[in-house]
């Protein structure tokens, strides 16, 4: 099954924030096609690879409701992933939180 979801971006750097989006493959935890927000990668190197970058977190949303997950960012090629473990807990609390009624 190939299941890509569009997911935020978010790169912490110690006084700064860097936003922006990419495609989370749910059988393998790749995230591929990463663009990021008023952010020039180009110019400004990959945000990852900065001294005062400090982690990354993604945020999968849906109808008003979002999971906020731990995303692994190799510094060295600027991959962006989700561990195994990881993953496996982000499908079953989007699951829980996505099938609620409004309200719940």
């Amino acid at each position: 099954m190939d299941l890509q979801i569009t997911i935020a971006l978010v790169d912490e750097l110690e006084d700064d924030e860097v936003h922006g989006h990419g495609e989370l493959d749910m059988a393998s935890g790749e995230i591929r096609n990463v663009q990021y927000e008023d952010y020039d990668a180009g110019a400004q190197g990959l945000p990852a690879r900065r001294a005062d970058y400090t982690f990354t977190v993604g945020l999968l949303a849906k109808g008003g409701r979002e999971v906020e997950f731990r995303v692994d960012v190799d510094r060295t090629s600027g991959r962006y992933s989700v561990s195994p473990s990881e993953l496996l807990e982000l499908k079953n609390r989007a699951a829980r939180l996505f099938t609620q009624r409004p309200g719940g």
